[in-house]
């Protein structure tokens, strides 16, 4: 089983939903990058679950402890190891679940690979692995911001935010959008009329024992030109990858997407031009990335979440012994995961952005 990610800043994490603790080691981080844990805290407090009546009831402090790495509020270049303990895992809600097949779910699949797997609330396949991801993720921010504030570049900027649930979609008056104001709406939304839509749409939902997918929208900005690699490393490539890590993730898409499909090149080819002494383009429908390289434009992307696999409604299925029945799950579920997965995905942003910052330097002579 594959559990890292990333080329020179690699992240490995380990552990299953109702385990003893979940946690991760960081490889490749430079020494002498400043972290406190209070900011890896303030990042998984984004995504822990029970925050809301919108999300699972689960309650975990998701309290982060560092165990090497960082020494005096430093990196130390050595491996960066970290816990979070499992606290609040309620594994009698799964006995049913045992030798049950849920639909959409990874409970075949994992049988037909491993001939064994933890049925308690999902195992490794839960996306409470993902709390490793965003602590690795609020680290990866640190190197970012210091890295570039050392050669002199804009910092960079990272915005997601939820942009539909179901067939509702935001139009979010305002633009840049930035990350202080997702983070202070409870369903991440920065559409403050759809938010409420949105709402009553998942409470409606929820009481039927269903569940609802989305989208979410995400941007890079004040991103350097020249990240990533032309072949089997682009950018855009590192960025899916990574995303389509995340459970419940279905589409990703970049730039224009799929919407280049009904234009002719003469429309959507973005034309150079000079601004302010700076290569810019006079179009964005590249979204930033030309090439699997980013020109310095701002990134783009969309990701598509399909709806919780477990839900209370009934649904027919199969066991173990491939018998027929009929499946009402219990447990604690998010009836809609977007809002928690905003955070995840802005992880992701800083990991993969960290991991190109840091390979742009072995590119060139100049840049060691």
């Amino acid at each position: 089983m594959s559990n890292t990610i990333g080329t020179l800043l690699k992240i490995t994490t380990f552990g299953e939903s109702h385990g003893r603790a979940i946690g991760g080691i960081i490889d490749g981080c430079p020494a002498g990058v400043i972290i406190t844990e209070d900011t890896i805290q303030e990042a998984l407090q984004r995504r822990k679950p029970g925050q809301s009546d919108y999300t699972t009831t689960r309650k975990e402090d998701d309290k982060v402890e560092l165990l090497s790495g960082v020494y005096e509020g430093k990196t130390l270049g050595t491996a960066i190891g970290f816990v979070i303990q499992n606290l609040d895992a309620h594994s009698g809600d799964y006995d049913l679940l045992k030798e049950v097949y849920r639909p959409s779910h990874a409970d075949y699949t994992y049988d037909v690979k491993y001939g064994h797997r933890d049925y308690r609330g999902g195992g490794r396949s839960s996306a409470r692995a993902t709390a490793c991801v965003v602590a690795a993720g609020a680290i990866a921010k640190q190197v970012v911001l210091q890295c570039t504030r050392q050669i002199k570049f804009t910092a960079p900027e990272v915005a997601v935010w939820v942009n539909q649930i179901g067939n509702l979609k935001a139009n979010p008056a305002s633009a840049p959008i930035y990350q202080e104001d997702v983070y202070a709406s409870t369903l991440r939304c920065p559409d403050e009329k759809a938010e409420h839509a949105m709402a009553d749409l998942i409470k409606e939902v929820k009481a039927k024992g269903d569940s609802l997918g989305g989208i979410i929208r995400g941007e890079f900005r004040n991103i350097e030109a020249g990240l990533g690699e032309p072949l089997f490393n682009k950018f855009q490539s590192a960025l899916a990858q990574a995303i389509f890590s995340i459970n419940a993730v279905h589409g990703f898409e970049y730039g224009l997407g799929f919407e280049y499909a009904n234009h002719y090149g003469s429309e959507v080819n973005d034309a150079f031009v000079m601004e302010d002494e700076r290569v810019v383009t006079k179009t964005n429908y590249s979204g930033g990335i030309q090439g699997g390289i980013t020109n310095g434009m701002t990134i783009t992307f969309n990701v598509a979440f399909k709806p919780t696999a477990t839900i209370g409604a009934k649904q027919q299925t199969i066991n173990a012994a491939h018998e027929e029945l009929e499946l009402k799950a219990t447990g604690r579920h998010d009836a809609c995961v977007l809002p928690r997965a905003v955070s995840i995905v802005e992880a992701f942003c800083w990991l993969v952005l960290a991991d190109f910052i840091l390979l742009r330097r072995t590119n060139r002579v100049e840049d060691i």
